[in-house]
């Protein structure tokens, strides 16, 4: 059959996909430019396909039709790689590469020993844990940067599959000098009546300020902050209260400054964490094995507003 192409005319391909180069998909490759623009050539001569658009001086850029053909080869040439490592353990162990991204709000919090843990198990699989905010989480599980996202459930497209693991509802935290820091609970509308430092990241914002429009008033929002170690040290020196969902393991901000965490008497709408994927995209076994290990991980995790008075009291 005369319309066939190899493995490594789709690798050439799909790095030059990926930066948009010629040139630095040969940088990368250590071949000629010669080499990776002959292999596109090839690809579009027995596919029928117009694959890139050629901009004189500035590189290229895939087409429509090649930014579907560029996913089917990134996703083929994955599963020759995961076939390879699968030939090499014969089976008898996880093993291969795994791109995971997580949201910030608790990525730096649980990743870094959840990840050790994974890896303590399964010493043959190479992880790479990148962090994102939601919108440019879920473009990079459309784009197949990743394989896995751990994130909220938060506008998640039709295509995106999530897999929920643990409900965390949204708490209070304030200086340990703040009016209603004394409290086993405060309500949202005790809130409203004081400033408030407000995590501005995309939907983040719209979700926290929804608690308050549900209940028909508005927050007070002296501060914006655009990072969770920002915002734990700006309550913490006395700029206002704020609202996570996010478990905290420690009251104390980056500049040891501390704070107390209150439970909202109101059962308002918590958020979800589990794990996203493309919908149509089959788990490796090393993705497998690191969503196994991520329930476990996930079952022993509650947020301050699950706690017990007592330990609230300790941890602060």
């Amino acid at each position: 059959m005369a319309n066939k192409f190899t493995l490594k005319q789709l690798t050439y391909f799909v790095l030059a996909g990926e930066h948009s180069s010629v040139t630095k998909a040969a940088e990368l490759l250590f071949v000629s430019q010669p080499s990776i623009s002959s292999a596109i050539h090839h690809l579009e001569d027995v596919t029928g396909l117009q694959l890139f658009i050629r901009h004189h001086a500035q590189g290229l850029s895939l087409t429509t039709q090649g930014w579907q053909f560029f996913h089917k080869a990134k996703a083929l040439l994955k599963g020759a790689d995961d076939l390879s490592q699968f030939a090499q353990t014969l089976g008898t162990e996880v093993s291969g590469s795994l791109s995971i991204v997580g949201f910030p709000t608790f990525t730096s919090l649980m990743m870094p020993s959840m990840l050790k843990e994974f890896v303590d198990q399964y010493p043959a699989v190479n992880v790479q844990c990148d962090e994102m905010h939601q919108r440019d989480l879920i473009q990079g599980l459309i784009n197949s940067k990743y394989e896995l996202a751990i994130t909220y459930d938060m506008q998640l497209p039709a295509n995106i599959e999530f897999i929920p693991l643990i409900s965390l509802p949204p708490y209070v935290v304030v200086e340990l000098n703040h009016p209603l820091a004394k409290k086993k609970q405060v309500s949202i509308h005790e809130l409203a009546k004081h400033p408030m430092v407000m995590l501005d990241w995309p939907m983040s914002r719209e979700y926290f300020s929804s608690l308050f429009i549900g209940q028909g008033i508005e927050p007070m929002i002296s501060h914006n902050a655009h990072s969770l170690g920002m915002v734990r040290g700006m309550v913490a020196n006395g700029f206002g209260y704020s609202i996570f969902n996010t478990p905290v393991h420690s009251n104390v901000a980056l500049d040891g400054t501390k704070f107390a965490s209150i439970p909202l008497k109101e059962k308002l709408m918590p958020l979800t964490m589990g794990v996203a994927k493309l919908e149509q995209s089959q788990l490796t076994p090393a993705a497998e094995a690191f969503v196994e290990v991520l329930k476990n991980f996930a079952s022993g995790i509650l947020a301050p507003s699950q706690e017990s008075s007592a330990e609230r009291k300790t941890a602060v």
